[in-house]
């Protein structure tokens, strides 16, 4: 009979496809919250469901103004999964992450709003007109969608009243895709929303009105949660949408050192080559793609052989929009020539296409946006034609872009997050992977960076020891000269104790002979997809860089070397490093498949591991790999099925990544050539 791994207590809260077919070790997930959000300077009680949560002593916020204690009943018991909620009067309105310490580490993050109106909130729905739910204006509703229902709400306007409709479901990690719809006492629509934008009505008459809520496809349950803003505004008074996450590709914008607002704004009409707006190079000006079907022009002056970088951001500010740009040259005779065409920022490093076989990551780190350089062929005039491929039919005056015309400056943006890996043919998992360690394991965090303006120069990746926890470590592996990804390896000790901290990871690069130190950004799922082929996985940026130990338990296997050195080689030789297994479980197999991180080394073939024995010897062929002659970090990884049990279940075979600790290697040049 095979033993249990752990006698830790492991209940998933709300059981998911993901838990059916587990692929990775357990890790803490916060998986809803009810209500989402509150309103500045008030408490509000909410109650948690998620994933691997057994051992929770903690709620915790990204904003400091924002915080929870367990709530307690009459007789002073702890309530399950319950916590009361402190929102500070300082706090901004704004969306922050929460997240739970469990006795597995530190969940995943969920969206939670803060607002500045009152707010009710209605977890159970009214699917008919006849029970619809009144709301004063001027408030937020924090509800869920039943299932192949719609949700209804009255409202009372008078006329003339301009009132807007908001809801975020999507900005706030809900699986809803939202339709809102206004309609008249009886049920009848009279404005609908399909496409996540607003309604901006001004009644014709005074009265009840209806405010109907569903989703695109009518699904509903306890994850397709939204909030409901209802609000007056004046006539003149600009759209103001409730706040979003931000998506994955937005980790690319702005460029360091861009001021905060533009200095020049589009004027319309500028959609003709007659009426093309008159600009000078550098520009920096905003604009909308507004009304339908809009397409802006804006001409210039430039000199042969001038080299400028064009940038055009709009997808990155959350907006459902892909900008296409073209500039154009005219000839003396008034002819139109096509120069060059932008469109999208590729991601940096190949997502994945779900596939039978893993191909990349479930993350795209680039965007619908245009990044690229314009070479001016010869002197003259010159025009820029910007539209949005999406804006054929659709009316939105918050479809807001912003456009950058500048000289070169080379610079990089880096984003990350856990490792994805194929673990067995057709696994499409896209899961949200907490930095939760266990004693012994090591985390590997995927780092890819977008250069801009031609910048290809080689990038440290570094993380502040200050910002780690007792007993952790964390090891850069660089992006070499022109890649565009590298790993940063945060490894527990065997002893680690449970604790909890806020990493500070940054990118080093050396540019026109200055250091340049840029932030990370970390990225992580919304929900745990079982099978992206059956879902699609939905990843965005969050707040902080949480770092745990939960001290329940040891991971079920350490990749060590026997010594710890800095192992020498001679270029274009092999070199041998004796492994050593510390299992702290059982495997099915004997063997498992270990590739290298690192540079170049990457290169190398990749060699079993022995599941079985105490020690294994990696060789690496230099010769083939063609290391240069210096210092290398590098580490082992492969995909193993080990054997784990859960309370009141049999154990079960997961298959998850293990890394061995970072290795440190020099390369030493060929005798009788030059360092």
């Amino acid at each position: 009979m095979k033993r249990l791994l752990t006698t830790c207590v492991c209940l998933a809260l709300l059981p998911t496809a993901a838990s059916a077919q587990s692929v990775c070790l357990p890790s803490p997930r916060l998986l809803t919250m009810m209500p989402m959000g509150g309103q500045v300077g008030t408490q509000c009680e909410v109650v948690i469901t998620g994933q691997y949560l057994d051992g929770i002593d903690q709620l915790i916020f990204s904003h400091p103004s924002i915080s929870a204690v367990p709530k307690v009943n009459e007789q002073g018991e702890l309530i399950d999964n319950t916590f009361v909620i402190s929102i500070a009067d300082d706090c901004p309105a704004g969306v922050y992450d929460a997240r739970v310490m469990a006795g597995l580490g530190i969940s995943s993050a969920r969206a939670f709003s803060v607002g500045e109106r009152p707010e009710t909130t209605h977890p159970v729905a009214a699917t008919t007109a006849e029970q619809a739910i009144a709301v004063e204006l001027d408030s937020i509703v924090n509800a869920t969608l039943k299932d192949r229902s719609i949700s209804h709400f009255s409202i009372v306007v008078e006329q003339g009243q301009r009132i807007v409709i908001d809801c975020a479901a999507k900005g706030i990690d809900s699986k809803a895709n939202v339709v809102i719809a206004l309609a008249d006492a009886t049920g009848s629509d009279l404005i609908v929303e399909r496409r996540g934008g607003v309604i901006d009505f001004v009644a014709p008459t005074s009265g009840t009105y209806l405010v109907k809520v569903h989703d695109l496809t009518y699904k509903g349950g306890a994850e397709y949660f939204y909030r409901l803003a209802i609000t007056r505004r004046t006539a003149d008074e600009p759209l103001e949408r409730l706040p979003s996450t931000s998506h994955v590709a937005s980790f690319s914008w702005p460029p360091t050192g861009l001021p905060d607002h533009a200095s020049n704004d589009e004027v319309e009409p500028n959609n003709t080559l007659e009426s093309s707006q008159l600009i000078s190079l550098p520009c920096d000006l905003t604009g909308t793609f507004f009304p339908a079907a809009d397409v802006d022009s804006f001409e210039f002056q430039a000199t042969k052989g001038q080299r400028w970088w064009v940038e055009v951001a709009s997808e990155r500010f959350g907006l459902n929009t892909d900008p296409s740009l073209v500039v154009q040259r005219i000839t003396d005779s008034g002819e139109v020539v096509d120069v060059v065409e932008l469109a999208d920022i590729p991601s940096p490093v190949k997502r994945s296409s779900n596939g039978y076989s893993y191909d990349g990551p479930p993350y795209n780190a680039g965007s619908s946006d245009a990044l690229g350089e314009l070479v001016v062929p010869e002197d003259g005039r010159y025009r820029i034609r910007l539209s949005d491929l999406f804006g054929g039919t659709r009316s939105d005056p918050t479809a807001r872009y912003r456009l950058v015309v500048r000289e070169a400056a080379p610079d990089f943006a880096l984003v990350g997050w856990a490792l994805h890996m194929g673990l067995r043919n057709g696994d499409r998992n896209a899961l949200s992977k907490p930095i939760s360690l266990r004693g012994g394991a090591t985390i590997p965090i995927e780092v890819v960076a977008v250069r801009r303006d031609g910048f290809d120069g080689e990038i440290e990746l570094e993380i502040d020891p200050s910002s780690l926890p007792e007993g952790v470590t964390a090891t850069g592996l660089k992006i070499a000269k022109g890649a565009t990804r590298g790993i940063m390896l945060i490894a527990a000790d065997p002893d680690a104790v449970r604790t909890l901290s806020f990493g500070r990871i940054v990118g080093k690069a050396k540019i026109a002979g200055h250091d340049v130190v840029r932030p990370f950004r970390l990225a992580s799922m919304k929900w745990p997809v079982a099978n992206a082929a059956q879902e699609i996985p939905e990843p965005r940026l969050v707040d902080q860089i949480p770092i745990s130990v939960g001290g329940m338990e040891t991971s079920p296997l350490s990749i060590l070397p026997v010594e710890d050195k800095v192992w020498e080689v001679q270029e274009g030789e092999k070199l041998t490093i004796p492994l050593k297994a510390v299992r702290h479980g059982e495997f099915s197999g004997k063997n498992m498949s270990l590739k290298t991180f690192g540079d170049e080394f990457e290169r190398a073939a990749a060699f079993d591991f022995s599941l079985v024995d105490d020690q294994t010897v990696a060789t690496l062929d230099l010769a083939a790999i063609k290391a240069k002659p210096g210092d290398h970090t590098i580490a082992f990884y492969g995909g193993a099925v080990a054997v784990y049990g859960f309370a009141k279940e049999k154990p079960k075979d997961i298959v998850d990544i293990f890394v061995s600790k970072p290795i440190h290697v020099r390369v030493l040049p060929k005798q009788g050539t030059s360092p």
